[in-house]
């Protein structure tokens, strides 16, 4: 059996649409001023999270995706714009629903379930995340809090975090 390829950056501004893609790039770099290649990945982030919970909606329903506080604002944008919204989520990806937003500061979610179940759901979504995007990349570490502080704080490599196997009850 061949492994499928990976979504692309292409794919994902694809499934956004060249003109919202560009509203949204060019509104958070007036909001931020950051350097508009970290605001592109800043979207792309987005639009993988997005992504993992419409393709995965059974494995990841519920769970509390560690995306840092700009990604969520790109999603909350995303939201405002109502019809552009539901068609991203109902007809464009793969899991045909509309996905729900509920904020969660990660250190509220930390102290909520404590840091075990915390690490029980990355081991979730890390491994989907690889097997839909391939492996995590420095670019990412600024927007996937956990996936930064395996790399940073458990001196784990990128190598390393990529090759994390999902937990057997979480099959």
């Amino acid at each position: 059996m061949t492994p499928q390829p990976y979504v692309s950056t292409d794919d994902l501004k694809a499934l956004l649409g060249d003109a919202l893609h560009a509203e949204v790039v060019a509104h958070f770099l007036e909001k931020t001023g950051a350097a508009p290649d970290f605001v592109e990945r800043q979207v792309t982030e987005c639009l993988r999270y997005l992504y993992l919970v419409s393709r995965h909606r059974e494995r990841l329903s519920g769970l509390f995706l560690p995306v840092e506080q700009e990604i969520d604002e790109i999603w909350h944008y995303l939201i405002l714009q109502t019809r552009e919204y539901a068609a991203l989520c109902e007809e464009r990806l793969p899991g045909r629903f509309l996905i729900h937003h509920r904020s969660i500061a990660y250190e509220a979610y930390q102290q909520e379930p404590g840091r075990e179940q915390a690490l029980e759901e990355a081991l979730r979504w890390i491994p989907l995340y690889c097997r839909e995007f391939g492996p995590f990349d420095e670019g990412a570490l600024p927007h996937w809090t956990i996936v930064r502080f395996l790399h940073q704080r458990m001196d784990m490599s990128l190598e390393e975090i990529s090759a994390l196997e999902p937990l057997e009850s979480a099959a």
